[in-house]
């Protein structure tokens, strides 16, 4: 080998190590790599963008960028996710020169594609600075396994909702919003106005709620959009509707406490007709776990029927007829005078007599793609016959409810225009007091809402009501949206409100309506409420597996002239006044969710602080809880859905100033889903805190009890099973 050729190997040889050299210190070199999420409007802030392989994550800043540092070079998968969007994955060559975006498109299967029937608008539920609360159909189908029998258990479980008992032996109870009595909320089906105030009490329990397929709240003053009554909020429960494929469920509920619950449900369509039929009936063993010889769940036979017909003349138009019956007994109180007649001592039992029957008629047509028409009517018939010893109150009433709306859909802005027709026609069958009442409301009402900007939605109304004696009520509302991107959102509302007086008082219902005087048109004005609302919104991704969102909300209402029901010490009897100063109640919610693959962890805490200015040193309304907070864990999958729940009532304050115990309730739910339907076990209240652990429920003497207010739950620890049977197929089931 002669000298040119060592030489030429030696520079081949050389040229190979420093190759090597070069390559080893290019895979050894790291990147600080920047990649840009975005939406097809906007950054997105709070999107999580991961490499799997390295491990290696980041969660992009206010402009949507994420840092990612020490990323070697080479090629990896980057995962990209953001709550309410799609995610992708892509792979990238690192180091890269040109800047990386990733662009997200908003997910269909979130909340924000839902349209609600309680706002009158067709926008989404992100797009209406109104604030609501929406219950679907995977929550309420949870909240149906626990009670089937009525809507109860959806409600009292809802931040800031409370049911309130307002008897032992009936099991009445009343809904209260934010610290309100429940004469300030307007229960609502399909947008009518299901009860008036004649229901009291009973109208919760005799809503089952199988045929329902979501609830829509809007808490705080909603008088501009549905008139007088929506002093403390709304609750619109939405029926279900045929769809093409025919649907049936068949549900079966059976309770330790000797009750049992039987729903059907059927709905089928074709080209031009549709149809649903739901049937409920309810039958419950007088229940006493304390045996103390008096109820703690009366025996109760309950009926509902409700069948809808519809028809399709075009794809434009849609016309159902609906029909509503239901027949509810409860007879509660001393358990051997109820089951073997008995007398001597055992004498005292409260039985409620209640019938309803309802029409519903509703007409839909688009005019054209902006424009819609909606006339509706409903006519119904309450019937009630409340009896205790040497006592007993019966009466009947008429509801009329017509309505017409026109609504146009723009390009930044939507109108709602109407008129309403509300009537009230109350006879009591009675030969020493005369309470018999009639009202008749005329409404007009606009509502509109005004896309300001990308980030800002304006909404305004104004209603104008005329109450025949009672005169007219111009309530105007306002609520603003901002959206700063799709993390952050928050909402400012406030409006007027109104309630026409009536004999139906969470008072008058704890006497029994006994030697409570008739209502003074003369003498009474009709409550006024004004209201503000303001709360926050915030998700995002805390890694790429869990999501987290919470929602903090600040109210106040305060209501003039308040009607109160006092006693005239010189005739023993009571009368209607009104308050010389303003109930005010104020407080904050807070709702916080996290979730984790198949898991969701729901927080919640509610402090209403509702006070009473019009009696010395602005006490606390009794029977309020001030402090309130829960605690859900939920385990879903197609085949199994699993739920431990925790609730915390704090003291309360009774009538007389006696402050109560604080308590705290747990629930544990399971349900199996199959091809054919379900199967589920519910054990509600299983530590089985009641009352009668804190204080007696029933005080002597025992043929004419005493019982005191009810502040915790009287029923325990409640064991229920069931079955739901689905014909056509499980939805649920995968």
């Amino acid at each position: 080998m002669n000298i040119q050729n060592v030489t030429l190997c030696g520079i081949l040889m050389l040229c190979v190590l420093v190759s090597r050299q070069s390559y080893a210190q290019d895979s050894t070199q790291t990147n600080t790599i920047e990649i840009k999420v975005v939406s097809e409007k906007e950054s997105l802030p709070g999107a999580t963008v991961y490499i799997k392989s390295l491990e290696k994550g980041a969660v992009t800043d206010f402009n949507g960028i994420a840092r990612i540092e020490n990323v070697p070079n080479g090629e990896y998968i980057v995962s990209v996710s953001f709550v309410g969007y799609t995610p992708i994955e892509q792979s990238i060559r690192v180091p890269f020169q040109t800047p990386l975006i990733f662009y997200l498109k908003e997910s269909e299967s979130t909340l924000d594609a839902i349209v609600l029937q309680s706002t009158r608008s067709t926008r989404t539920i992100k797009n209406i600075p109104t604030r609501i609360e929406f219950i679907g159909a995977e929550e309420l189908s949870e909240k149906v396994a626990m009670n089937a029998s009525n809507i109860a258990m959806v409600l009292r479980e809802s931040t800031g909702i409370q049911m309130q008992q307002t008897s032992l032996s009936s099991g009445n109870s009343n809904i209260r919003i934010q610290g309100l009595d429940g004469r300030y909320t307007q229960l609502l089906r399909d947008g009518f106005p299901l009860y008036s105030g004649f229901s009291s009490g009973l109208s919760i329990l005799q809503i089952p709620p199988v045929d329902l397929k979501q609830f829509e709240i809007i808490k705080g003053s909603s008088s501009t959009l549905y008139g007088g009554g929506a002093i403390a909020g709304l609750v619109n429960m939405v029926s279900k509707t045929p769809k093409e494929d025919p649907q049936l469920d068949i549900m079966i509920t059976q309770t330790h406490a000797l009750g049992t619950t039987f729903n059907t449900f059927y709905a089928a369509r074709n080209n031009t007709w549709g149809w649903t039929l739901f049937g409920s009936g309810d039958y419950q063993k007088v229940y006493d776990p304390e045996e103390d010889g008096f109820s703690n769940l009366p025996e109760t036979k309950s009926v509902t029927v409700n069948p809808k017909l519809f028809y399709y003349p075009s794809e434009n138009t849609t016309i159902w007829l609906g029909l509503n019956g239901t027949y509810d007994d409860r007879k509660g109180g001393d358990v051997r005078k109820i089951e073997d007649g008995e007398n001597g001592i055992h004498q005292y039992t409260e039985e409620n007599i209640s019938k309803r029957l309802s029409t519903q008629a509703v007409l839909e047509t688009k005019i054209d793609d902006q424009q819609s028409v909606t006339v509706k009517n409903s006519v119904a018939f309450f019937d009630r016959n409340l009896n205790i010893p040497d006592l007993t109150f019966e009466g009947s009433q008429w509801n009329t409810f017509t309505e017409a709306t026109y609504k146009r859909q723009g390009q930044r802005a939507d109108w709602v225009l109407g008129a309403n027709l509300y009537s009230v026609s109350f006879d009591e069958d009675s030969q020493s007091l005369e309470r018999d009442q009639k009202d008749i409301t005329y409404g007009l009402f606009v509502n509109n809402l005004y896309d300001i900007s990308e980030n800002w939605i304006l909404e305004t109304g104004l209603r104008t009501d005329y109450a025949q004696d009672w005169g007219v009520f111009a309530l105007p509302r306002v609520s603003l949206l901002y959206k700063l991107n799709s993390s952050f959102t928050s909402r400012i509302g406030g409006g007027l409100g109104y309630k026409i007086p009536d004999i139906f008082t969470e008072e008058a219902e704890f006497v029994s309506f006994r030697d409570v005087q008739p209502i003074d048109k003369d003498a009474l004005n009709a409550e006024r409420s004004y209201g503000v609302n303001l709360d926050f919104n915030y998700q995002t991704p805390l890694t790429d597996e869990i999501e987290f969102s919470i929602n903090q909300l600040f109210y106040v209402t305060a209501i003039r002239d308040g009607l109160l029901l006092n006693t005239n010490n010189s005739a023993g009897l009571f009368q209607f006044e009104n308050a010389e100063e303003d109930i005010v109640s104020k407080g904050a919610e807070t709702n916080i969710k996290f979730t984790y693959k198949d898991f969701r962890w729901f927080l919640n805490y509610a402090l209403i602080d509702t006070r009473l200015n019009y009696l010395p040193g602005n006490p606390q309304k009794p029977l309020t809880a001030r402090h309130n907070a829960g605690s859900v864990i939920m385990y879903e999958t197609s085949k199994w859905r699993v739920g431990f729940e925790t609730y915390y009532t704090g003291t309360q304050i009774l009538s007389n100033g006696i402050e109560t115990t604080d308590f705290i309730t747990m629930g544990l739910l399971a349900i199996r889903n199959f091809k054919w339907g379900s199967t589920f076990v519910n054990f509600e209240n299983f530590t089985d805190r009641r009352q009668s652990r804190f204080s007696p429920l029933v005080l002597p003497p025992h043929d004419d009890p005493v019982f005191p207010e009810i502040y915790a739950p009287t029923d325990g620890f409640i064991l229920s099973v069931g079955i739901i049977l689905k014909p056509f197929g499980n939805e649920e089931e995968h």
